[in-house]
């Protein structure tokens, strides 16, 4: 569009310099046009509005439209377990929060305190002092021989590729300027991940992006090559995603370029599709020997797996092997099937996987059963956009957050739901160059670490009004739900808790038992 623009407004300059050579008149009209091209140089000359970098003048029409409808000022108090897209309140809280602008809302909630499903923390009449060093936590088992202080909120995976290039470079940059980790997806570790220097978690999927051999096999040496990197401080093993749990990896061949191509080791003009399941291993036993390998192969550093929960038997038996084998992750992210960013069929995106809030649950219940929970740090991901989201994880058993969706309002996203076209007006989930151009990474990294440190903030503000000081002392029963007009139940009476060693002795009884049973080690 900036060339488009830029054709335009000099045309019409133009056609009225030469209407004006016979009808004096004429000139007069450069009294419109001459402002109108002065505004469109500002808009693609201006650093914070992509959509006004990418569409000069035409740009304006969506300000002017939020105009006739404002979006209302409010804070995102939800769960975000019941799988609806975000709304433009949602947004509006992260967009304030990254611009810097004020988020307090006047005139109490705007929400319906008594619909089903709404939710809220018990605060206390003795608020507390929160400990900010409990912001940062850290991951490395016993086995880890290069443990990370992590932040407690983080970038959640997406792909270059699936995100631009200046997209990766300001979200790397972000992390960078907040002291914050930044997986990268599974689509690889590209340049754009490297340059800013901020933590990574190399994200390793089905297709072994970047450490694959010509025939799409882990290949230990690229492996070891690259996470030898210092910004490489975490590798995450990814089993299954939230967008589309058991179901590989999209990217479509119209955002396939020839740089992309090359860092993921695949052929130009097909769709790059995942495969749905790992050919380095294929049984829970398998995985952990799996987990050892890259720990090993990388000098010690934490390695963990990401899942979407799915048959609950599959993840007792990758318990029941971490049990026989002493093998233990030093990670596990738990995604919920309300999550995702990326392309995926809609039967997927709504019908497949557990929604993050019961999936959590159950994994960190499970862990504690087997009495291997302390060894474990637990991330969350899943529609995680405030520090009241961060609570409610917080509270049924995650030690850190991440974000993915959020991230890319941060730097931009307006939802305009093209990010599976090439088309995204923002230039976040595009790789068309004009497009990408008008996303100013100094000004969108400033915006990413601006949203993490007032999300950071958020949680503890919440937290110390509870009357607790640190992550690890908000308990279920704190969060309730309005199940109904006239019931509220708390989290502990909605997701019920199993106790250290239920898992791990002779005779295992409780809720879990019969799931237990059925577990195996040995197969999925």
């Amino acid at each position: 569009m900036r060339t488009r623009f830029v054709i335009g407004a000099s045309v019409a300059v133009v056609a009225v310099l030469a209407a004006g050579w016979f009808w004096p008149a004429a000139y007069w009209g450069l009294a419109i046009v001459l402002p109108l091209v002065a505004l469109g140089v500002s808009d693609m000359t201006q650093t914070r509005h992509a959509v006004r970098r990418n569409f000069p003048l035409v740009g304006h029409g969506r300000y002017l439209l939020e105009m006739i409808r404002p979006e209302i000022n409010q804070y995102f108090v939800e769960s975000n377990s019941d799988g609806k897209p975000f709304s433009r309140n949602d947004r509006s809280v992260v967009y304030q929060r990254a611009k810097g602008e004020l988020d307090t809302l006047p005139f109490g909630t705007q929400r319906d305190v008594y619909a089903t499903g709404y939710e809220w923390i018990n605060h206390s009449l003795a608020p507390a002092e929160p400990d900010l060093t409990a912001a940062r936590t850290v991951v490395g088992g016993p086995d880890c021989k290069q443990p990370y202080a992590a932040s407690i909120f983080n970038v959640s995976g997406m792909s270059y590729g699936s995100l631009s290039k200046n997209a990766v470079l300001a979200l790397n940059r972000g992390a960078k300027l907040g002291n914050f980790a930044h997986s990268t997806g599974e689509g690889g570790l590209s340049q754009y991940h490297l340059e800013p220097g901020g933590d990574l978690i190399w994200q390793i999927g089905t297709g072994y992006f970047s450490c694959r051999d010509a025939a799409g096999r882990f290949n230990d040496e690229a492996f070891a090559q690259r996470a030898a990197l210092p910004n490489v401080r975490m590798i995450e093993i990814k089993l299954s995603q939230g967008a589309k749990p058991g179901h590989g990896g999209i990217l479509p061949a119209k955002k396939l370029t020839p740089e992309i191509a090359e860092i993921r080791g695949v052929p130009l003009g097909k769709d790059v599709i995942s495969p749905p399941a790992h050919s380095a291993f294929s049984s829970p036993r398998g995985l952990l020997e799996f987990v050892k390998r890259l720990r090993d192969l990388s000098g010690g550093k934490p390695v963990g797996f990401k899942l979407c929960v799915g048959k609950r038997h599959e993840f007792l038996g990758i318990v029941k092997a971490m049990l026989q084998t002493g093998i233990t992750p030093d990670f596990i992210t738990v995604d919920g099937g309300e999550g995702g960013t990326g392309a995926a069929p809609p039967e997927f995106s709504d019908f497949v996987g557990t929604p993050l809030n019961d999936g959590l649950s159950f994994v960190h219940n499970a862990l504690v059963g087997a009495e291997v929970r302390d060894r474990i740090r637990i991330i969350a991901s899943g529609k995680v956009n405030t520090g009241f989201a961060m609570a409610t994880k917080a509270a049924l058993g995650a030690d850190m957050c991440s974000a993915a969706r959020a991230m890319m309002f941060a730097l931009g996203c307006i939802q305009a739901l093209r990010c599976n076209s090439n088309h995204c007006p923002t230039g976040v989930a595009t790789q068309n160059p004009e497009l990408v151009a008008g996303l100013h990474v100094g000004d969108k990294a400033q915006r990413v670490a601006r949203y993490h440190r007032e999300t950071v903030h958020s949680f503890f503000e919440v937290l110390g009004a509870a009357g607790l000081r640190r992550p690890g002392d908000l308990k279920p029963w704190y969060v309730m739900r309005r199940v109904s007009p006239l019931e509220t139940l708390s989290y502990a009476s909605i997701y019920p808790s199993v106790q250290p060693g239920e898992l791990s002795g002779p005779r295992v009884t409780g809720m879990l038992a019969r799931v237990w049973e059925a577990a195996s080690p040995e197969r999925f």
